[in-house]
């Protein structure tokens, strides 16, 4: 038996956020950058390439490390961090990754060009190539080079990359314009004004053969994308593109953070139609969900989609730690319709599965998809102080913590085949009980009484479940804390 697929996607001691995905021969592999757990700022270690064979989308493996940051030349003290990288077979066969570096909590992230990296194998050991440059050689740097993303488009090597800030362009130039340009982009006056138009924005560059030259000025993208609704979902950072058919989808960040949106055109350059959100890491906007109701705790999501075996699914990332700095991959199956447009899904916790997970066996409980004691926040490049619940990490151990009264957790779905019997391992000093529930908003199945104990603890009830594909949930009521790290299905 196949094992089944979970969201977060690897073993939940991994921290791959901002994923590419790509299909290679008969896998698919993840390129992503590389948080710590319990990290203090973004992308600490070095690039691991995950992959799994695309017909077993829950056996996910890794070869270890695969490039370093000290194998750039622009690391230093000051500049130590790969931020999010993208991969791209060449016109020769071999593998390009393409990335950025950047200092703590992303400084300096701004300040250099396009770094690139080459293997013989996607998830090969990877040697540092050279940056990307103009004609003559010099590097490429005309607008802030961040985020990049590249396809091989038929032949054709295409590079996007930028970030862009609405708030940044409102404020008129002088010196406080010139002292942020100098502190967050790393441009001179001198430089800016070598720019009139200005730095910021999404752009579209070609490459030759050597994967390293332009072959084409930059164009800029993001302002070629129409529709209403766009100016509240405006392009932020997270470039990618991806092809179906002869469409172009242009995801990205927006300046939510929280979610990743998608523009759509019949041309890699320009003409783009917004078309929506494809995904929100707290399931804002799904069925109208206001920013407020969030179901989890939100922050940065960067990530991309790909057809494997037929079926496209969104890539993104989930915060840990209640913080910006432990991000987790996870993916969602997505529909194309034939207008082109793709409706935003709902986060889950059996995304690449391709079916419920199974109402049997031992479940961590870090899989919840739904996290929330009702006043989660948002928390874009930080650790939040409050205390909401989160998924945490100790001694060797992933579970959630911060359990309080009125906290949700929630899993979707399972395919049920009748009353189980469902036993949870907790620990704390809580003192209440878990409310059992299929339906978010309907009644109570059975409750699991919790005491207080410092040694986890198995406490279990009988659910009569009715026959049918349902998610779970647990509601904690009571005083104290609590934490949980699995539960059982029986």
């Amino acid at each position: 038996m196949k094992k089944q697929a979970f969201n977060p996607i690897l073993p939940l001691s991994e921290y791959i956020p901002d994923g590419e995905p790509h299909v290679f021969g008969d896998r698919v592999y993840l390129y992503g950058s590389h948080d710590k757990e319990g990290g203090k700022t973004f992308c600490m270690l070095d690039y691991e390439v995950w992959s799994a064979p695309v017909d077993d989308l829950g056996n996910w493996t890794s070869k270890g490390p695969n490039y370093s940051a000290k194998q750039d030349p622009l690391y230093s003290k000051k500049m130590k961090y790969m931020f999010a990288p993208d991969c791209v077979k060449g016109n020769d066969g071999r593998f390009y990754l393409y990335y950025c570096m950047a200092g703590h909590k992303g400084l300096g992230g701004y300040y250099n060009p396009v770094s690139v990296a080459v293997s013989d194998t996607p998830d090969g050991k990877f040697t540092y190539l050279g940056v990307v440059r103009n004609p003559d050689g010099s590097p490429l740097m005309r607008y802030v080079c961040f985020d990049p993303s590249v396809i091989n488009d038929n032949g054709v090597i295409r590079l996007y990359y930028g970030t862009y800030w609405p708030w940044f362009e409102g404020i008129r130039f002088g010196p406080l314009k010139n002292k942020l340009y100098k502190r967050f982009f790393g441009r001179s006056k001198k430089q800016r004004e070598y720019v009139p138009e200005g730095i910021l924005g999404a752009y579209h560059v070609t490459l030759s053969d050597d994967m390293l030259t332009a072959t084409s000025a930059p164009v800029r993208i993001d302002h070629s994308i129409s529709g209403e609704e766009y100016k509240e979902h405006l392009f932020f950072e997270g470039s990618s593109m991806r092809k179906n058919g002869e469409k172009y989808y242009f995801i990205y960040s927006s300046i939510n953070n929280h979610e990743l949106c998608y523009a759509f055109s019949d041309k890699p350059d320009g003409g783009f139609q917004y078309g929506g959100t494809i995904v929100s890491n707290g399931d804002i906007g799904f069925l109208g969900r206001k920013k407020e109701d969030r179901l989890n705790h939100t922050g940065t999501n960067h990530g991309s989609m790909e057809s494997i075996n037929g079926k496209w699914y969104v890539f993104y990332h989930r915060l840990t730690h209640c913080s910006d700095y432990s991000r987790q991959a996870c993916a969602e199956p997505v529909e194309i319709r034939p207008d082109g447009s793709i409706p935003q899904v709902q986060i889950s916790s059996c995304g690449l599965n391709g079916c419920p997970l199974r109402a049997e066996g031992e479940y961590p409980a870090g899989i919840c998809c739904i996290l929330t004691n009702g006043k989660m926040t948002h928390g874009s490049n930080k650790k939040a102080k409050t205390k909401e619940p989160r998924v945490s990490s100790g001694d060797g151990e992933r579970y959630i913590s911060f359990i309080a009264d009125n906290t949700l957790i929630g899993y979707r779905s399972f395919s049920f085949e009748g009353p189980i019997t469902l036993s949870l391992r907790y620990r704390g000093k809580g003192e209440g009980a878990f409310e059992i529930m299929v339906d978010i908003n309907g009644p109570v199945l059975s409750k699991i009484p919790i005491c207080a104990t410092k040694k986890w603890k198995d406490k279990e009830t009988e659910l009569p479940v009715p026959v049918g594909v349902r998610p779970l949930y647990f509601r904690y009521s009571g005083s104290g804390r609590i934490e949980l790290l699995s539960f059982q299905l029986s």
